[in-house]
């Protein structure tokens, strides 16, 4: 007898439809699973013998073959559990039951209970995307799949609940999500308040918060760099729902969404240590999985002693341009998301004191220089901001002044973003000032006289590259955005240039 269940699989972040198809036939017992699985798709076997024996269930010592439809899709993971077990009651006549408008997913213990299993966003959003109505599903991970509309959730806790639903002894009510979307402003470790010095940087850092630009601030050892780098995190805007579901996919599929939250409220925030494998960093493995770049989507990812990165920095130009990372393998290619804001702090040479007027520098100029060019011309062309963060005199760090706090600046930041999106509404591509392409940039970034004057200038001396251009008038659409002015002037252009590293550096 043959049965058909409907599953998901996840390739890349996007979720697809399986057939889980289960004939059981006569011959010598035997348990096969075919359609190009993985081990843990294939170890589904003990997994789901156990389970239906321990769940008061007759398994049938016959001959069983299970097919995972397309057969040409990979299959990983253990969350085809629940769907051959339920195919395996209906083929031998345990159970009768119309489920053909419904998804099943699930990882089944030996005792029959379910388990977490990764990735149900962007299950659910394929499920109601072909139109099925009901999802079947751990309890666990109901909430997370509650936040696609349309779709009645049943939260399972074992296989023996399931049938006892579907027999209709014991119905289980669908799940009722929480309405409504409140984003969370995330409580600074360190406010800007508590920043003594370093004004120049803090403004450098309001206007990457409020333009989502990438920043690099060189500096001796104990500047700030790294207090300023987690404090820019309490300054961005909040994440909108749509921003929220796409940072929740993203960690669902990683299996790094934490169980308490099935909804990402606040901008990421990745600090990757500068041992992190390319693989880490940008995604990949045996069983393809998003790095830390597409972790930091929408939010900020954050190298600290960037030149300690070394050769594994050239893998992000791509991402950093186009947004998106494509890993391309022997069975196809996946494409992640990685819009995100890249801020870097770095010492200027090994022992970090070069260029200090009061401490004297132990490196050699070549070694200085050896040490500097560890990061190449072309990723830092791609950076917006180019500060640097001096030694902080005393009288700065004595201070009993209190500098203006982190929720004053956020409210600007808020103010020039909203005028962005409302600039940008006609464009979905572009959610910020740094998104801007050459298009944009030719209709929302006109510059006075002056101000043309001014750049015209600052490139031929400067000898900027057409990159470096471009990025200079997003910079100043940015600055103009914070002083709520709707052309960029002279003195917007003029800041924009100051932060662009110059020759020789």
């Amino acid at each position: 007898m043959l049965a058909k269940v409907l599953s998901c699989a996840v390739i890349g972040l996007d979720g697809v439809l399986v057939d889980v198809e289960v004939d059981v036939a006569g011959g010598m017992p035997a348990f096969s699973v075919v359609g190009l699985g993985d081990a843990a798709v294939h170890e589904s076997r003990e997994r789901v013998r156990s389970a239906v024996r321990n769940s008061g269930m007759r398994f049938p010592m016959q001959r069983i073959t299970v097919n995972l439809a397309p057969a040409d899709l990979r299959k990983a993971g253990p969350a085809y559990d629940l769907p051959i077990a339920l195919g395996l009651l209906i083929a031998t006549g345990q159970l009768d039951a119309n489920l053909a408008d419904a998804v099943f997913v699930g990882e089944l213990s030996l005792d029959g209970s379910l388990r977490h299993t990764d990735g149900i966003l962007p299950m659910a959003a394929v499920a109601r995307a072909h139109g099925i109505t009901t999802m079947y599903l751990p309890a666990e991970d109901a909430a997370e799949a509650a936040l696609i509309d349309g779709l009645h959730i049943i939260p399972l806790t074992s296989l023996r609940a399931l049938i006892d639903h579907l027999n209709g002894d014991h119905p289980i009510r669908p799940y009722q999500g929480q309405m409504g979307f409140t984003p969370i402003v995330p409580t600074p470790h360190v406010d800007f308040a508590d920043v003594r010095g370093q004004e120049h940087v803090k403004r450098a850092l309001e206007i990457a918060a409020a333009g989502g630009h990438n920043v690099l601030m060189s500096g001796p050892p104990g500047a700030g760099k790294t207090m300023l780098a987690r404090a820019l995190h309490a300054i961005l805007p909040p994440l909108s729902f749509a921003e929220a579901l796409e940072v929740t996919k993203i960690y669902s599929v990683a299996g790094q969404l934490p169980r308490d939250t099935p909804l990402i409220r606040e901008r990421p925030f990745c600090a990757p240590h500068h041992t992190v494998s390319t693989a880490g960093l940008v995604g990949g493995g045996t069983r393809v999985k998003p790095g830390m770049i597409t972790l930091a989507h929408r939010g900020i990812l954050f190298l600290d002693e960037l030149p300690e990165f070394g050769h594994r920095l050239e893998v992000l130009r791509q991402p950093l341009e186009d947004r998106i990372v494509t890993l391309s393998r022997a069975q196809g290619s996946i494409t992640y998301p990685a819009a995100f804001m890249l801020v870097a702090a770095q010492n200027p040479c090994p022992c970090g004191w070069h260029g200090d007027p009061e401490r004297t520098c132990t490196c050699s100029p070549t070694l200085v220089n050896r040490y500097q060019r560890r990061v190449s011309g072309p990723l830092l062309d791609r950076i917006d901001l180019h500060i640097e963060a001096p030694r902080i005199k005393y009288d700065k760090l004595s201070s009993l002044a209190a500098g203006e706090t982190s929720a004053a600046v956020r409210e600007r930041v808020i103010f020039a973003r909203n005028r962005q999106t409302e600039r940008l509404r006609q464009h979905p591509h572009c959610r910020s000032n740094a998104d801007l392409g050459p298009a944009e940039i030719r209709a929302f970034c006109a510059l006075d006289n002056a101000g043309q004057s001014l750049l015209k200038s600052a490139v031929q001396r400067l000898n900027l590259s057409a990159r470096s251009y471009h990025r200079i008038l997003r910079l100043a659409r940015t600055i103009a955005d914070l002083a709520g002015a709707n052309q960029i002037a002279a003195v917007h252009v003029a800041e924009a240039i100051q932060y662009r590293p110059r020759q020789g550096e």
